[in-house]
């Protein structure tokens, strides 16, 4: 592409067929609503409940919008619902890992009946997603995968030392998947959201000394709102990001530079 082809239509997802796992809630939530508003369709499977909001938000932004309730964790489900979306959809260009859950214990109580679901989830339920997209998106020979990170992908993190393993790993595997499909064109970048005020971190927010504690390590001075997190998305589902892979883009308000 010559600099004078470049145009703010390389931002657009018009016509594009995307999924986003989990996305009918919480970050994910954002992450559907900022696909339709860049113009594409979206298919989501989940194990929670879906109440509508969703799929009114997609709607009012012209876009078509699919739910399967499933547990992305079982053998054989994600190849089904990659199935599904390209069956409902007409195809797959755009998936975004973003289910996800995070259990709390002590040192001592955090042991397999805690890590193993979060390993589940978080990182074996991406790579059973990624692969099977892989399969429906080397034919076409273009496509992206966002992977959903964390700041726990480089830091600690007390209390859930599944969290910060299976987020490490997602960056891993990330870079792996980038390396091996990029002759297909192929981008696959992740996305390490900081901290951000969704219904998960009410409790803290709401904690005077804990919310403080946060605030003051972010430069922002202030928690994240999921829309901070649409626009990141957006770029690395589209065409202006075709030259970046392997990335992982930090979306912290710079939390990590304190």
């Amino acid at each position: 592409m010559e600099i004078t082809e470049f145009s703010t239509g390389l931002f657009s997802l018009e016509g594009a067929r995307a999924m986003v796992t989990g996305g009918n809630g919480g970050l994910g939530r954002a992450f559907t609503v900022a696909l339709a508003a860049a113009g594409a369709d979206v298919f989501v499977p989940s194990l929670a409940d879906d109440d509508g909001t969703t799929a009114r938000l997609v709607e009012e932004r012209g876009r078509r919008y699919v739910f399967a309730q499933a547990d992305v964790t079982e053998r054989g489900v994600p190849q089904r619902m990659v199935d599904q979306c390209v069956a409902e959809l007409g195809g797959l260009d755009i998936l975004v890992n973003s289910a996800g859950i995070n259990l709390l214990d002590d040192v001592l109580a955090f042991d397999r009946d805690k890590w193993d679901p979060m390993l589940a989830v978080n990182l074996t339920a991406a790579f059973d997603f990624a692969h099977a997209a892989a399969a429906a998106m080397i034919p076409q020979r273009s496509g992206k995968i966002v992977n959903i990170a964390s700041l726990f992908s480089f830091l600690g993190g007390k209390q859930s030392p599944a969290y910060a393993a299976s987020k490490a790993g997602i960056v891993g595997f990330t870079k792996a998947y980038a390396d091996e499909l990029g002759e297909y064109g192929i981008q696959v970048n992740a996305i390490a959201p900081g901290y951000f005020a969704t219904a998960l971190t009410e409790r803290t927010r709401s904690d005077e000394t804990a919310n403080a504690r946060i605030v003051d390590h972010v430069p922002a001075g202030r928690w994240g709102d999921p829309a901070d997190l649409m626009g990141a998305l957006v770029f690395l589902a589209g065409r202006a990001s075709d030259y970046v892979t392997g990335h992982t883009l930090v979306v912290d308000g710079g939390y990590l530079l304190r």
